[in-house]
């Protein structure tokens, strides 16, 4: 079966994927906290799915694939200097755009260091719930349109992208306190979510810097920067 179909088949009925409604990035800050447990509780029902007999981690292929065995293998190779693609030989960029060598690799090396703490924590994500892709009626309804970038990984990268995208909005300070709320256990929540954070974080970072968007990739580094802070005040 195709990725499409093979999503479909373990997705919960109560995962919208056809939805109609308009941008949640049209959403604001108090529109947004009046019904952000309802964004919560959709994306925690994209990774209560099933996924026996999918192995691996990664995004996946056409075929529900994923490329990487561990957390680990995704997680640094996805910043492979020779791996064929966009991405061929990524690192001259340091030389010919505004990424800082320096600030990207004390992120990787941060990312690294808290891997062990992902490693076999296994969920389907949607892995691009930036605000933009998520559809929503403002009320009942978040909906999930676009699943090129699914796969497997911890569940957590989907909630780091969602603060990556809007830190003011607080999105683990909001998390944090939703899993209180309903006696949700997170082991290492702040390791792990750090974890996904830098991982997404760099890689968008390096994804800004490559069409020279200057403000984005200033923007992301502050929220990089701090984001340890906010986490270790939980």
């Amino acid at each position: 079966m195709s990725r499409d179909s093979i999503i479909r088949s373990i997705l919960s009925e109560n995962v919208c994927i056809t939805p109609n409604g308009f941008s949640a990035d049209q959403l604001n800050v108090e529109q947004f906290k009046a019904c952000h447990e309802l964004f919560f509780d959709k994306i925690m029902e994209i990774h209560r799915s099933d996924i026996k007999g999918i192995e691996g981690c990664g995004e996946f292929d056409d075929e529900c694939n994923t490329e990487y065995g561990s957390c680990e293998e995704f997680l640094v190779g996805t910043f492979a200097e020779h791996k064929e693609g966009y991405w061929y030989n990524w690192k001259e960029m340091f030389q010919t755009t505004i990424l800082d060598r320096d600030f990207f690799e004390t992120y990787l090396q941060e990312m690294k260091n808290r891997i062990p703490y992902c490693e076999g924590k296994r969920y389907l994500v949607y892995n691009n719930a930036f605000f933009d892709n998520l559809i929503t009626d403002g009320r009942t309804m978040i909906g999930f349109p676009d699943w090129s970038r699914s796969g497997i990984c911890d569940f957590l990268l989907d909630f780091a992208i969602m603060d990556l995208n809007k830190p003011y909005l607080q999105i683990p300070e909001l998390l944090f306190d939703y899993c209180r709320k309903r006696n949700i256990v997170i082991p290492d929540f702040q390791e792990r979510f750090l974890c996904m954070a830098y991982y997404k974080g760099i890689d968008v970072l390096r994804w800004h810097a490559s069409i020279d968007d200057t403000e984005s990739c200033r923007s992301i580094m502050k929220s990089i920067s701090e984001l340890k802070d906010r986490l270790y005040a939980l």
